[in-house]
């Protein structure tokens, strides 16, 4: 505990900006939401109390399994692949973009009362970032139409939109950041991947042959154990919206 919000204070700045990118991404999510409900012709609180409750199991959930990473075969060491944007996306899906971010948010914090930061909350933001750049769309698209070919639709856009931002997020930003943080030049990050793959041989090359399969790999793997999961998860989601309505209908 103690560990943790000393890692806030000596980097309070970027922890601040985080926090403003957050409030952006919540804000995103809110008009979508209320966009969607228009176009539904739907009506209901963004959050109920219901809501907030399955927001924090969800990223617990996820909080848990962000702290246990595996590697992968085509990628350097300090690259792994994680299965925290299920819980993500399954609270997503049953519950909207504004829930799908919060989660996503929620189980970075969770995260690091498990696992403090070793990279100045770097690591954290380019995995929120990554992350909504899956959720966001994902979600978006599967509450405009809730169907299963759309939820299909939704997870394949997802996946290919946190493709694409995750390999250039780390071409752009996340590399350069870490080669000045660890104090090592880009060549020598970029020479761990040549020692993998002989066809990286730039940052571009290192980010299209490690980055890009990893984030397609757990895109789809996210997808897949969603499908799986959410209908046998449907009646205890279900529940809770079908309870809120009923206190709802009693108060009226």
């Amino acid at each position: 505990m103690n560990q943790f919000f000393t890692n806030i204070m000596e980097n309070l700045t970027f922890v601040l900006e985080f926090i403003a990118l957050v409030a952006v991404l919540v804000i995103v999510a809110v008009i979508a939401e209320k966009l969607i409900a228009k176009k539904n012709n739907t009506e209901g609180k963004i959050l109920t109390t219901r809501k907030t409750a399955m927001i924090g199991m969800f990223s617990a959930i996820a909080g848990v399994l962000m702290t246990i990473e595996l590697p992968v075969p085509f990628a350097p060491p300090f690259y792994g692949i994680d299965a925290s944007e299920l819980p993500v996306l399954l609270c997503g899906f049953a519950f909207g973009p504004v829930a799908g971010v919060l989660t996503e948010f929620l189980k970075i914090v969770i995260k690091l009362f498990f696992k403090p930061t070793s990279t100045a909350f770097v690591g954290e933001l380019a995995n929120f970032c990554v992350g909504c750049a899956m959720i966001l769309p994902a979600t978006i698209i599967y509450h405009m139409k809730k169907k299963k070919t759309t939820a299909i639709l939704a997870s394949a856009v997802g996946t290919m939109t946190m493709t694409v931002f995750g390999t250039l997020f780390n071409a752009v930003y996340l590399l350069p950041t870490f080669a000045v943080m660890f104090g090592m030049p880009l060549e020598a990050i970029i020479g761990m991947g040549t020692e993998i793959n002989a066809n990286v041989t730039n940052v571009f090359t290192f980010v299209a042959f490690c980055v890009a399969p990893l984030n397609l790999l757990k895109g789809a793997g996210v997808s897949v154990l969603t499908f799986v999961l959410y209908k046998p998860l449907s009646p205890i989601l279900k529940a809770s919206y079908e309870n809120a309505a009923s206190k709802k209908t009693k108060q009226a």
